[in-house]
């Protein structure tokens, strides 16, 4: 069944390509289908387009239908082109001519707009928890270790001490960074885009203030073409708080990597979080910082792929509009397991107390030895030229009593004003 069918079969051929990966997308989409086509119904019984019993009839139905879906028991079978194809075939199965008036004053282009939009409202959200979990996570590390010294690098050479609660916030408020993007990707999908049919508008007399309240949008898309415009956009600003996050992750994951190694040995964790060589022994391989660091690189290439995708179309619909879904479905899947898999492994993370007793750091505190020299009245200029001849002759004895105390530094890495930042936010 097709819902643009007037009679003229296509080959199977060419149904298989133009059907694609919908109906396996649709499967997670069609509970959200089901709840605009309830809230368009009873819309449809109110201004009159419908009776009040048909559309009371209609939403039995389709809550019914609702109910199968949330047991697992729905299904998109071959025939059917998509979920909204399969959910009118069973209306109209079950309630005959009422049945096959669901689609009055609406098109498919709506349908899976206001779908698409639901889906990501509640999957922006999802992340969003996640994130704040994670938040919350690499605070109460930063805490625990905030006085445990860690070398910092700049170019990957021994820059100056850095301390692992400074490292681990770092990371917490780069976080809440990522979270303006998804509550502005939130604020870009809040707009209810129901009602305008296939990107003009209908000649029928709906009310698209009722299903916005119907279905908790904050606004509405007024114009009927800026709604059917969004298609694609949604998808890519959401795609972009997905980048920010996936950077974020993928620094963090790398840098993980990095400190697990022989070469750092900042960190370890349990055997049960790292695997093992076909023929080494000896390794502790950190493949799931590797994978989360591969599945975040991909994912920032996301926002591209929809503009490419996306770049030159003129308004109204076209086709490769439905390639967005196969994007950004997987994708919203992917990110969601990269944050767990994070906050679960980082649990089990163990650091290391001793970094600095290896002389390979004593640099680190040069640069507050020469603040010292400063603080005691040799203008910096000069101090910086006699701290670099004591270190070119061998002098240099370093001091490793670390004073830093403004806020945000080693000895004040502000976890609480960040935790007050996050909470902001919201």
């Amino acid at each position: 069944m097709k819902l643009w069918d007037k009679g003229i079969s296509t080959d199977e051929k060419t149904d298989q390509f133009t059907v694609g990966q919908d109906r396996e997308f649709d499967l997670l989409l069609v509970k959200y289908d089901i709840q605009a086509s309830i809230a368009h119904a009873q819309m449809l019984a109110k201004v009159g387009l419908i009776t009040n019993e048909e559309g009371k009839a209609l939403e039995e139905e389709l809550l019914a239908i609702g109910e199968q879906v949330a047991q697992g028991d729905f299904t998109i079978e071959k025939e059917f082109e998509d979920m909204h194809s399969k959910i009118e075939f069973l209306l109209t199965e079950r309630l005959g001519d009422t049945g096959k008036k669901v689609h009055t004053a609406r098109s498919r282009n709506d349908q899976v707009l206001v779908a698409m939009q639901l889906y990501l409202k509640d999957e922006l959200k999802a992340i969003r928890t996640l994130s704040k979990s994670l938040f919350d996570q690499l605070t109460a590390l930063a805490e625990t270790h905030k006085d445990t010294l860690l070398p910092g690098y700049t170019h990957l050479q021994v820059a100056m001490p850095s301390s692992f609660g400074l490292w681990l916030g770092a990371y917490a408020e780069t976080l809440i960074d990522d979270l303006y993007l998804v509550d502005a990707a939130y604020k870009v999908c809040d707009q209810n885009p129901l009602g305008s049919a296939a990107g003009y508008g209908s000649s029928f007399p709906v009310d698209r203030e009722f299903t916005t309240k119907a279905l908790g949008f904050s606004t509405l898309k007024y114009n009927a073409v800026a709604a059917q415009m969004g298609r694609g956009k949604v998808e890519k600003y959401t795609a972009f708080s997905l980048a920010g996050i996936a950077g974020t992750l993928g620094k963090f994951a790398m840098d993980i990597c990095l400190y697990l190694s022989q070469n750092f040995d900042f960190i370890s964790f349990p055997d049960q979080l790292t695997t093992g060589s076909s023929i080494m022994p000896h390794k502790k391989n950190p493949d799931i910082f590797e994978l989360i660091r591969g599945k975040c690189n991909k994912l920032q290439g996301l926002p591209n792929t929809l503009a490419l995708l996306t770049t030159n179309l003129p308004s109204g619909y076209h086709r490769e509009l439905q390639l967005c879904k196969e994007l950004i479905v997987p994708a919203i899947q992917e990110m969601k397991s990269c944050i767990e898999m994070t906050h679960f492994a980082i649990a089990e993370m163990q650091v290391n107390t001793d970094i600095l007793e290896d002389p390979k750091y004593d640099y680190l505190f040069s640069v507050d030895t020469l603040n010292q020299m400063v603080l005691d009245g040799t203008p910096f200029r000069e101090a910086y030229k006699i701290m670099g001849a004591s270190i070119e002759n061998g002098t240099y004895a370093p001091n490793k009593s670390v004073n830093h105390t403004h806020l945000g530094s080693i000895g004040n890495p502000a976890i609480a004003e960040i935790r007050q930042k996050m909470e902001a936010a919201k």
